[in-house]
């Protein structure tokens, strides 16, 4: 996959640049497969916005994503390659023996015709998904589950991403043996080794390479404008104020609530720290 430039015939275009979509293979979801999607604009339940910048943008329907895991030891085949909206990945559409049909996360390369399966030992082939303590070490692991038997990934499955096996564990614990895994971040953790993962590396690497260069394509993604802090009023935010261009003069950036905005640890007490055996790279 690349990057698609236009030719340069407005001041927006000339910097702009989209994925190229060529390869994909359809352009139409599977319909069994899709169900309505609500906007709220960013509003919780009493219409207060809760949650700012968010409105508008196009009509989006959800695609259903399963890890393949509610077709145990059934072969599958590639059908379709697809654009998803809702995510930053592509999906491809699986095609069981039985008839049945899922979308799962495409991993990179993974072509239409290719079959994968969901099993506890399987071969480590790229679109399979299997248990971690079945899966070898050095081997690009993402749609990750952390809670065995929860039926669905968690981590790991946006575009370009991928976690690495770094080591399995001896023997048996009070909570049983875990896997050490590096994740995106660089941080290393542990994950129980029933947990279920996919092999290879999530698909749509050029994703973090394209430039917008226009608010238009922003609006029709559902972001609103923002506004900066320093350029508000006092009573408005606490970079503002001041006569012409100024700094936000504070010793630390500051949410518009007080909060500090960069730099200020909120991780304490975690029921999972235990799981962390390195912590990411700041």
């Amino acid at each position: 996959m690349a990057l698609k430039f236009y030719k340069p015939t407005t001041s927006a275009i000339r910097k702009m640049s989209v994925v190229d979509y060529s390869s994909l293979t359809k352009k139409k979801p599977e319909r069994s497969l899709t169900v309505k999607l609500k906007k709220h604009g960013g509003r919780d339940n009493k219409g207060h916005i809760s949650v700012r910048h968010q409105g508008g943008g196009a009509k989006r329907k959800f695609r259903i994503i399963s890890g393949l895991d509610k077709k145990m030891d059934i072969v599958g085949k590639i059908t379709a390659i697809e654009y998803d909206p809702n995510r930053s990945a592509f999906i491809a559409l699986v095609v069981f023996s039985d008839g049945a049909k899922q979308y799962i996360i495409a991993p990179e390369a993974l072509k239409v015709g290719s079959e994968v399966i969901c099993s506890e030992k399987a071969e480590a082939k790229i679109g399979n998904r299997m248990k971690l303590k079945n899966i070898p070490t050095g081997v690009q692991i993402h749609n990750i589950e952390l809670i065995p038997d929860r039926g669905k990934g968690q981590i790991v499955r946006s575009a370009g991403s991928f976690a690495i096996i770094m080591a399995h564990s001896e023997g048996e614990g009070k909570r049983g043996c875990y896997v050490q895994v590096k994740l995106p971040s660089s941080e290393i953790r542990l994950i129980h080794e029933e947990c279920f993962a996919s092999i290879g590396q999530v698909s749509n690497l050029d994703h973090s390479s394209v430039r917008y260069a226009k608010a238009g394509r922003r609006r029709h993604m559902g972001i609103r404008p923002s506004v900066r802090g320093k350029a508000m009023n006092p009573n408005n935010h606490p970079h503002g104020g001041g006569e012409g261009v100024n700094s936000i003069g504070l010793k630390y950036p500051k949410t518009p609530w007080g909060k500090i905005a960069m730099g200020k640890i909120t991780r304490n007490k975690k029921y999972s720290n235990k799981f962390i055996i390195k912590k990411r790279k700041k």
